[in-house]
């Protein structure tokens, strides 16, 4: 019977359970995986979600059938297997996870040796393909693999806990918020190597999403840590999405703070230690991160969004760190992968050294580049995005610089703008800022908003 592949994307599987993302499509992928990949060893996991662990049996049924040695981690976050694939050096590994995506979905990410990625121009086409191919014998067959079941929670917390100086941290008091994600277990491990007070805000892991969808992208999602922050006197606080490959931050007054502005705090950072070195950033908001880069003598380096482009770019141009403005960040040292646990250590180190609080140490910054945050309108289809990119470019692309790196970014003396498709949800998503100019900014966006949205 023919397997529903509609759940393959730009960067992973992604889908609703059990229509796009199912035991059947994972038994396939599982058979495919090893010969495509040369995998004899592969490291699986899978995040909170209730379908999680069954989707596993399936795709570790698959390997070992497929004479594939497997060790299976259990439990963990996204970056926990592209850590597990380095450090143990196993030719491949695959994450059960939907990442911010609601509770019904479920799906897969693909890295090979290396902790490389699999995107669709280096292998996930191919698996698609495979996975469709009806010829192919798919009855079960006698395991030849075995599976191991390992416990890599203790490597990877004392790997992450390297990126920073621990007899330089102080008592901050932080709030941390799990979203009843995958992170929990980790910062219950971490604590015993910190000396922070941690007020934990839904720490139990729970694939049912009690408290909602764990995305603090998403406005509603944010209320509860910026009130734990502010009832609780924090020093900031933290929220993780559910596979915490994403932490997102906010200030003592309990206000979020763009991912954006983490990145040039993070290039920063890195630069003070690293002079020369090179940052690669999206396209979405460069103004900030291109001058912290410059000023501290950096090369910057700009690149599509996603995961794919940015490790990409990174190995080809041995870029020391690069970030998204979407909160994921990226570190040579750990894989070229990202991790949403070392720039939430990297941000609470730089707090430590200083006497300043978070929001003072980032308000400047706030000032001189203020930006919109990113605006999500859903459409109806690409045909519909295809549409609205072209009557945006004919209206401003006259006057300003264009560039099309990703979808549509138009560039003028004091504002610019980028307008991109969503790789993974069916949205047209912008970004606006300016040079010191905030209400030139929100004049800009609300008139962009008002073309693109009629």
């Amino acid at each position: 019977m023919a397997v529903n592949t509609s759940g393959f994307g730009s960067y992973d599987i992604r889908g609703i359970y059990p229509v796009s993302m199912n035991q059947d499509l994972a038994y396939r992928v599982g058979r495919v995986f090893p010969k495509l990949f040369d995998a004899k060893k592969v490291a699986v996991g899978h995040d909170i979600r209730l379908s999680g662990p069954t989707i596993c049996d399936a795709l570790v049924r698959g390997l070992t059938e497929a004479g594939c040695d497997v060790y299976d981690i259990g439990q963990c976050g996204t970056e926990m297997i592209y850590f597990t694939t380095g450090f143990k050096n196993f030719d491949g590994g695959i994450m059960i996870t939907a990442s911010h995506n609601p509770k019904e979905y479920n799906g897969m990410k693909f890295v090979r040796k290396n902790s490389v990625p699999i995107a669709p121009k280096t292998g996930l086409l191919e698996i698609k393909k495979h996975v469709e191919d009806e010829s192919f014998d798919w009855s079960y067959r006698k395991a030849t693999g075995t599976v191991y079941k390992i416990d890599i929670l203790h490597d990877y917390v004392k790997k992450i806990l390297t990126y920073v100086d621990l007899k330089k941290l102080k008592p901050l008091k932080i709030v941390i918020n799990s979203g009843n994600g995958s992170a929990g277990p980790v910062i219950n491990e971490m604590e015993k190597f910190l000396p922070f007070e941690i007020v934990k805000v839904h720490n139990n892991a729970n694939g049912f999403f009690p408290n909602g969808v764990p995305n603090p992208l998403l406005q509603d999602a944010r209320s509860e840590t910026s009130e734990a922050v502010i009832k609780n006197n924090a020093d900031c606080g933290i929220a993780f999405d559910g596979d915490f490959d994403r932490c997102f931050l906010f200030d003592e007054k309990g206000n979020f703070i763009e991912g954006y502005y983490i990145v040039g705090f993070l290039a920063e950072a890195f630069l003070k230690k690293n002079s020369g070195e090179k940052i690669v950033y999206d396209q979405r908001a460069i103004w900030n991160t291109e001058e912290i880069t410059k000023n501290y003598g950096g090369v910057p380096i700009m690149c599509r969004s996603g995961h794919v482009y940015i490790k990409d770019k990174m190995r080809e141009e041995n870029a020391i760190y690069g970030g998204e403005m979407s909160a994921h960040h990226y570190f040579r040292d750990f894989y070229y992968c990202d991790s949403g646990m070392i720039p939430c250590l990297l941000v609470l180190e730089l707090l430590s050294q200083t006497d300043k609080k978070l929001s003072e140490l980032l308000a400047d910054r706030i000032e001189k580049f203020p930006v919109s945050g990113e605006i999500n309108t859903k459409v109806s289809g690409l045909e519909k995005s295809k549409e609205i990119m072209e009557k945006i470019e004919e209206i401003y692309g006259k006057e300003g610089k264009v560039s099309k790196i990703d979808g549509l970014s138009v560039e003028f003396p004091d504002w610019r703008f980028n307008l991109r498709n969503s790789q993974t949800e069916p949205y047209i998503r912008l970004n606006v800022e300016s040079r010191g100019d905030k209400k030139l900014m929100e004049k800009m966006r609300d008139e962009l908003l008002m073309i693109i949205r009629s």
